[in-house]
Formats: C-alpha cells, structure tokens, sequence
C-alpha cells in the first residue's frame, strides 16, 4: 500500500453457491468446496481461515486495526473502522472487507465529513515472521478507484521512519486496471513510483473469481506468485547497491482502501458497498509448494 511512499502514491473450479455476507447484508458468490492447500516441503506456521459465525468480528487473537481517515500518506478518501460493518466473518468461511459510502457524518476526514469507510486489519504485534512463504486466497471487488492490497510491513517500521523498515506488497490492484495485480518492494531510495515493480496480467477480471496471491522470501530474494504462476523475482542486486531490508521480521495487511492518487476518486459508475472476499491468509516456512 506504500504508506507516503508511492509519488502518486487459485481461481479453482467449483460448485458455485450464493452466500449471504451478513456485515451489510449483501449477497456474494462463493465457489465450494476449496480445496485445504496444504504445502509440500513447507511447515504452516501461521494461519487464518476465517471459520466462525457469520457478522462476527475477525479474531482478535490474530489481527488488530488502524483506523482513521488521515489519508494513510496516499490522499485515500475512506475513513478506516474497527466496525463489523467493514469487517467481519460471514459464516461461509470468509472475512469480507466493505468499503461503504458514510452519510453518518461522524467521521472526519483528511479532506472534511468522510465520504467512504473500510477497514485495514493487520497482525502488528500478533505475528510477524522472516522469510517463508506468504499467501491469502482472496476475490477483489469491482469498480474504479478501488485499491485493495494484501501486504507486509517490518516491524520496526512502527518506530522507525518508513521506508527504511521496508515494505513488501504481495498484492495490489486498482480498480482502473481490471485484468492486472502489482507486486512490488520499498526500501530506503527505492519507495514511491522508484519501488522494485513486477506486474501480472490475467486473461480477464481479476474480480471475476478467487485467486491465490504470494511471495516467497528467501535471504536474497523475494518471488511474486498469482495462483501458483511466478511473475516476478527481485534480488538484493535489483536494489543497485542500496540497503536490501528484508532481513527482519514483516507483519501482515489487509486492506480495501477508496480513492487515492493512484486509483483516484471512484466515479460514479462504482456503485457500493463493495466487498473484498479473503478465505484464507497463511504462511509456511521456507521452500513451500506455489499453490494454484
């Protein structure tokens, strides 16, 4: 997500079932049965796969929240909550993220009165790991100027200034590019629109299904996989001779972020709420099967 950092800042055959999302009431598609993924060569070491009640919160034992409406460095325009109504188990199996427009008028923004809450869910001070594998099966929403990501920031970046605990995105999609995902790496002098970049085109909509999205990261090397693909590789040389900062421990993200200089403002033909579906986030230890 590059806090400040950015200058403009498995689809698995199945049998489809509706599913109610009972945070809002809205109703999403859900492919059954999925299959379990178990990593060959790799140990689970961590992991959510989001069973539970359906409106009830995310565990607490595994994921807190940042909330606010500052911008979070890239002029987003929602208002992040700790709320059920932005986040929460649906009962099928899934945590659903939903961006909602926000006619309450209790949320100050950046900007004014918010226009949009979501909410951005991480494992700061939960759990956080160096090198393994890292990947959540996960269905994006629709519409432009949406920006959902699943991401990784080093622990000592609450503390210290950002870049220089690094950033790993796994994922990242704007809504104005339907067909692609973004994987990249900040450290200190390559953050922003200078951060090391790969890019994964597929054959339709990314929202159109559930995808699996990782990285592998090793002492050296960070490989970006989407359902079990590899599409890009950095290495400490790709930094030119810069700091490499992924050796320490890094803590998941989630999040659905609206508006920024990146996605820019949604137009009027992205109707909400929209909803990120995550049916699992986990991580393996070093030398893990990619899973499609």
């Amino acid at each position: 997500m590059n806090d400040g950092k950015r200058g403009l800042f498995g689809l698995t055959a199945g049998f489809v079932a509706l599913v109610a999302v009972a945070a809002g009431g809205a109703w999403s598609l859900r492919e059954d049965p999925v299959p379990p993924g178990a990593a060959a060569g790799g140990t689970l070491v961590w992991s959510d796969e989001f069973e539970g009640r359906a409106n009830a919160a995310p565990d607490s034992r595994r994921w807190t929240y940042n909330t606010g409406g500052g911008g979070w460095g890239n002029a987003e325009l929602e208002y992040y909550t700790d709320s059920t109504a932005n986040a929460a188990l649906d009962g099928a199996g899934h945590l659903v993220i939903t961006a909602r427009r926000d006619e309450s008028g209790e949320h100050t923004c950046h900007y004014g009165t918010c226009l949009y809450t979501s909410a951005r869910l991480l494992t700061a001070g939960r759990f956080s790991r160096t090198y393994g594998r890292f990947e959540a099966r996960m269905r994006l929403p629709h519409g432009s100027g949406l920006w959902p990501a699943f991401w990784m920031l080093g622990d000592d970046s609450r503390t210290s200034a950002s870049p220089r605990g690094g950033e790993i995105d796994v994922m990242e999609n704007v809504g104005s590019e339907p067909d692609t995902v973004h994987g990249s790496l900040h450290g200190p002098g390559y953050s922003g629109d200078r951060g090391l970049t790969a890019a994964f085109h597929l054959p339709g909509e990314v929202a159109d299904g559930f995808h699996v999205f990782a990285v592998d990261w090793t002492s050296d090397a960070i490989t970006w996989f989407v359902d079990g693909t590899a599409y890009g590789r950095k290495t400490r040389a790709d930094t030119g001779g810069r700091e490499w900062v992924f050796d320490h421990p890094f803590f998941l993200i989630v999040n659905l972020a609206v508006g920024g200089a990146w996605p820019g403002t949604p137009p009027p033909s992205t109707q909400f709420p929209q909803s990120m579906l995550v049916d699992y986030v986990r991580t393996y230890a070093e030398n893990a099967r990619p899973h499609s």
